[in-house]
């Protein structure tokens, strides 16, 4: 669903830049917007985080993503990765740092990064303004969600304004998966390219706060046991459930 009203040109005539990181979330948005628009490139953004495999994995999943779907390779333009170390040195968590994973007395998990997807956003804009891609698809949800308040359908409302503002560009932030369950999110993956888009996402996409692309679960890889490892595995058990 899109934070934002319609566009009154015809998806199938507009370009999107993907912010793109690799994890299970952001490849739905890529097969997504590789479904929906004439045109589609991607971004991803080394902020410092605590581990490497989410950008070594988003390198790989863009490989496959040409090889498994031909029809798509059309569309599929150039990667940008973006180097913002600075902002994740003044963003200090779990996600940039050593700490460990708790629960903070704000009722927010250690690893909300503030601000990053504004930041995110921001630099998006930037790159797409540049690139003339009006559309910016972002994974955010509010449905099965660790709580963080940049990732909510008013914040990105919000954005969006604000980047229309700031630039004079009617730019449209589309966020698909803002109304779903992680259960949805694994279903709408398969209805946009079945079961080789399911695999893909099992073998190739990285979600698990802690790193681990080596423990290997029916889901996918990961720890098991954190926040996000948790959401993920819940879904993919409850759309098996369903079927």
């Amino acid at each position: 669903m899109s934070a934002s009203k319609p566009t009154k040109r015809s998806d199938n005539s507009l370009g999107a830049l993907v912010l793109f990181s690799g994890g299970q979330d952001s490849t739905v948005c890529l097969a997504h917007a590789l479904s929906r628009y004439a045109h589609v490139e991607t971004v991803g953004f080394d902020y410092g985080q605590r581990h490497s495999v989410e950008l070594e994995c988003r390198a790989r999943l863009l490989k496959e993503f040409a090889d498994v779907f031909p029809d798509w390779a059309g569309k599929l333009g150039p990667d940008h990765m973006l180097d913002i170390t600075g902002f994740g040195q003044i963003a200090e968590t779990s996600l940039t740092g050593k700490s460990e994973i708790v629960m903070l007395d704000n009722g927010l998990p250690s690893t909300f990064v503030p601000g990053r997807n504004l930041v995110f956003f921001t630099y998006a804009a930037a790159l797409a303004y540049r690139r003339d891609l009006p559309v910016l698809v972002g994974g955010m949800c509010e449905t099965d969600y660790s709580g963080y308040p940049d990732c909510r359908n008013e914040t990105l409302q919000a954005m969006e304004r604000a980047l229309q503002l700031g630039t004079e560009k009617d730019f449209q932030i589309d966020t698909p998966l803002m109304w779903l369950s992680k259960a949805e999110t694994w279903a709408l993956a398969d209805r946009l390219g079945g079961q080789p888009l399911v695999d893909l996402i099992i073998e190739h996409s990285h979600t698990c706060y802690r790193g681990d692309h080596e423990t290997r679960h029916d889901w996918g890889y990961g720890c098991g046991d954190c926040p996000a490892c948790e959401l993920r595995a819940k879904g993919y058990r409850e759309w098996q459930a369903s079927l």
